[in-house]
């Protein structure tokens, strides 16, 4: 696996992933703007490792800000979080990063700026390493839905560059094919950026699980001639009641499973899930560029000149399409998800078995 997102010596670097398949490049950030412009650029995507991103980006500014003091240096870092949060509105992680960023500032508010500083880089690994636990985990708990031989079907990219490392719903199908199991993928192509044809079909040929690209409107053929077992998607964003935004086609698929009887799984870490957000309908859902629609990255025109596109960028998947949600801490019922919220209910009693 590839570094999605690293800190080295003074700098963040992510990988561009608008370069990739053809290209791995890694682009320097020098400065918390450039952090905020590769998340809002798409160079890294996916929610949780745009919250590691985040993270970092925050650990970078830290070091930009002229003061001596506490009472200096917190004003100006709440500036930088709020310039951070305005990237992009649906993955939650973002938020949950800045969130905890700043919390972890407060608890060290005592130590010293010049402290803080260097805390926040640790912080910031702190939390990749996490990431990279966590998805073994989901995987691990994700991989026995998966039986020998089964022909499964994503949508969008949820592997490791989509993470610190390892994957949400690739990581499911990654701890699969480490238990024995063989498998094959269906990638949705995942109009408009393409990112099943770009990112998730050249990690699963990285990995050596086999794969077929199809075009996202295929999907419905493969699931009428019983060549699909199950669906497995990651997320952006969870609701209180189990709804689930991830990338734009995501809800169409889950209609598509629910019409032909295949399990629709999504595999996404607690950070994802929303406890304050009560239903998806509320969730925010960013409207990118329609040139992303009329041209092919930006560069191939497919449309005529001065037509009308639209561009939303996720979608939301009611929680009734959805049969578990695969977490770091087990699978559950999108039904039983809120019993989540309050941090003191045991995760074996909602775990599905």
């Amino acid at each position: 696996m590839i570094p999605t997102v690293e800190w080295k010596n003074g700098i963040v670097r992510m990988l561009d992933q608008t370069r990739l398949p053809l290209e791995i490049v890694y682009n320097d950030c020098k400065d918390y703007e450039t952090v905020a412009r590769g998340i809002k650029e798409l160079w890294v995507r996916g929610a949780p490792a745009i919250g590691v991103s985040a993270a970092m980006g925050l650990a970078l500014g830290s070091r930009s800000i002229p003061a001596s003091s506490f009472e200096e240096f917190w004003p100006k870092f709440e500036e930088i979080c709020a310039f951070m949060a305005a990237t992009r509105p649906t993955a939650v992680n973002l938020f949950w990063a800045i969130e905890r960023i700043k919390k972890f500032v407060q608890e060290n508010r005592d130590k010293g700026v010049e402290a803080i500083r260097d805390l926040l880089v640790q912080e910031s690994q702190r939390m990749l390493d996490e990431d990279i636990a966590t998805n073994r985990r989901i995987g691990s708990y994700g991989s026995v839905f998966v039986s020998d031989d089964d022909n499964l079907i994503t949508h969008c990219n949820a592997g490791a560059i989509a993470t610190a490392g390892y994957g949400t719903a690739e990581g499911v199908m990654r701890a699969a094919v480490e238990e024995g199991k063989k498998i094959h993928v269906y990638v949705d192509e995942t109009r408009p950026v393409l990112q099943g044809a770009r990112l998730t079909a050249w990690e699963l040929m990285q990995e050596k699980i086999p794969c077929t690209l199809i075009t996202d409107n295929m999907a419905g053929y493969f699931m009428y001639h019983d060549m699909v077992d199950l669906a497995i998607v990651g997320a952006d964003r969870i609701a209180l009641n189990g709804d689930v935004a991830n990338k734009i086609g995501t809800y169409s698929l889950a209609v598509l499973c629910k019409e032909h009887g295949i399990p629709f799984y999504v595999a996404a870490p607690l950070s994802t899930i929303d406890f304050s957000m009560e239903s998806g309908y509320l969730i925010p859902i960013e409207e990118r560029n329609p040139d992303e629609v009329t041209h092919v990255f930006g560069k191939v025109q497919i449309a005529p000149d001065g037509v009308k596109a639209a561009n939303p960028a996720f979608d939301v998947t009611p929680a009734r399409y959805v049969t578990a949600i695969i977490t770091e801490v087990g699978a559950f019922y999108p039904r039983d998800i809120h019993k989540l919220a309050d941090g003191k209910t045991d995760p074996e009693k909602l775990r599905i078995k």
